[in-house]
């Protein structure tokens, strides 16, 4: 490897590495400002909530990762020509596109490491991600007692402590409404003091109960309903021992997942995609047949019942030959026959519509696969281009104009999926539409790069149109 290149790839590794894990830091702050109300209040073990941080941590690199590249690429460049390096290589006789081959050789290499994460890695990563915030948002929030406020969060109890002392395991003036025997409050329990404690194996929660008294309405004979007989029983000390198993999180089977298009690799998306094909053309086969038989034989038996003394159906029947009672009865039942086929029918047009939609999420993430490792590469055209040009290093302007062109690609990307989605344009139109749009713009910016042109100068572009111009008044 030549010096030169050396040099180059030390530039740009530096500010790759600084830009990419900075990127992933704030799309894994915008998944915690989503999902924080999920995660607050449910006493998550360290375990589990690293565990899930690691995983969505690994989701945001198709996200961070075309941005770090931008960025980094034309932090390399402004920062070599603000310095005259790239002045100073071009005056040696190296053009542009032999300064920019290190860099991208190792942004193809990124991109097929691109490739290969979002084919093999992102599926798994998207699997535990989701079946483990499911379990998270799934479980019960914590039990926490406040002061002076119902705890409804055991089930069958409703509990309210007055006040709580520094230990938080002491609670005074103890207010226990008991529903388990699902009769209203009919079980109170009123205690002075009494003591909180977890067992060490954290299933149960034991409350002991000092100084207080238990009533309880009787109404278990038909009677008691009228007379309104109420037990009162005074207690030193009663023990109450509360099951805690359903407040721990408990972990789903990912098989349910597996299906779910974020979680497919490209041969199981082709996999899926034919599947719902077949499926789809088998009942487009059978539904005029299955709706035939049906018409006829609902038809048939009723005609034959209206005349059982004929064998056979004729071809054709005068509707006002029969009585106006049969006519009636004729009219209910192609009634009943219509409405039944129009049942049908629609059932089969929406499960046709749920699996044309399910069909075009999976066609979405297979040309997501491939949109991420060209972006990376049409991303670095821009900006090592661009960073030639405008010769600023740091992060300042390239960061304003890293964010600028990530946006516009980021709502093009959108834009075409949505619009995919929505059968509104052909699937691979709306997935490559922000790189067919971007494409040229690096072309364009490599070019200007390259020639040395003036690409924020008002008169390179002002002069050839007055130029155009003067040539045709002297004419």
């Amino acid at each position: 490897m030549k010096t030169l290149h050396k040099f180059i790839l030390k530039s740009y590794v530096g500010p790759f590495v600084m830009t990419f894990f900075i990127a992933m830091f704030v799309f894994f702050m915008m998944f915690i400002f989503k999902y924080i109300d999920d995660f607050v209040g449910k006493g998550l073990s360290f375990s589990i909530l690293s565990e899930l941080f690691f995983y969505f941590s690994l989701t945001t690199i198709p996200m961070a990762l075309p941005l770090a590249i931008l960025l980094s690429s034309l932090m390399t460049f402004g920062n070599l020509g603000e310095h005259f390096e790239l002045t100073a290589m071009k005056s040696s006789g190296l053009s542009l596109q032999k300064i920019m081959t290190p860099l991208i050789i190792t942004t193809f290499c990124l991109s097929l490491g691109a490739f290969y994460f979002s084919n093999s890695i992102l599926p798994y990563t998207n699997l535990k991600a989701g079946s483990l915030l499911y379990d998270v948002r799934e479980s019960k929030p914590a039990l926490l007692f406040k002061e002076g406020v119902f705890n409804n969060s055991l089930e069958g109890f409703s509990i309210r402590v007055g006040k709580k002392d520094k230990d938080e395991k002491t609670l005074r003036e103890i207010l226990i409404y008991d529903h388990r025997a699902m009769q209203g409050n009919n079980i109170v329990l009123a205690a002075k003091s009494g003591k909180m404690e977890e067992t060490d194996d954290k299933k149960f929660l034991v409350l002991t109960l000092k100084n207080g008294v238990s009533y309880k309405d009787m109404v278990d004979n038909p009677k008691d309903i009228e007379t309104r007989p109420m037990v009162r029983d005074k207690f030193e000390e009663r023990v109450i021992r509360f099951d805690l198993s359903e407040f721990k999180m408990s972990r789903t089977n990912e098989d349910l997942f597996k299906n779910n298009y974020q979680m497919l690799n490209i041969s199981q998306l082709n996999e899926a995609v034919d599947s719902l094909e077949i499926k789809t053309e088998k009942r487009k086969t059978n539904f005029t047949n299955q709706l035939k038989q049906s018409y006829y034989a609902k038809s048939n038996s009723f005609l034959a019942a209206l005349d059982s003394s004929k064998k056979t159906i004729p071809d054709t029947i005068s509707f006002s030959k029969f009585p106006k009672v049969q006519q009636l009865s004729i009219i209910e039942s192609a009634t009943n026959i219509a409405r039944s086929t129009k049942a049908y029918s629609e059932s089969i047009f929406n499960e046709n519509d749920a699996e044309e939609y399910s069909k075009l999420k999976y066609q979405i993430e297979w040309h997501r696969k491939f949109t991420l490792s060209i972006a990376c590469i049409v991303l670095f055209f821009i900006g090592a281009p661009l960073g030639a040009i405008i010769r600023k290093g740091g992060l300042g302007m390239p960061v304003v104009i890293s964010v600028v062109f990530f946006i516009i690609f980021h709502i093009l990307s959108i834009t075409g999926e949505k619009l995919a989605k929505e059968g509104e344009i052909p699937v691979y139109q709306g997935m490559w539409l922000a790189t067919a749009i971007l494409f040229p713009v690096g072309v364009f910016l490599t070019f200007k790069a390259t020639s040395d042109s003036s690409l924020f100068d008002a008169n390179a572009y002002i002069e050839p149109v007055k130029n155009f111009f003067t040539r045709k008044e002297k004419k």
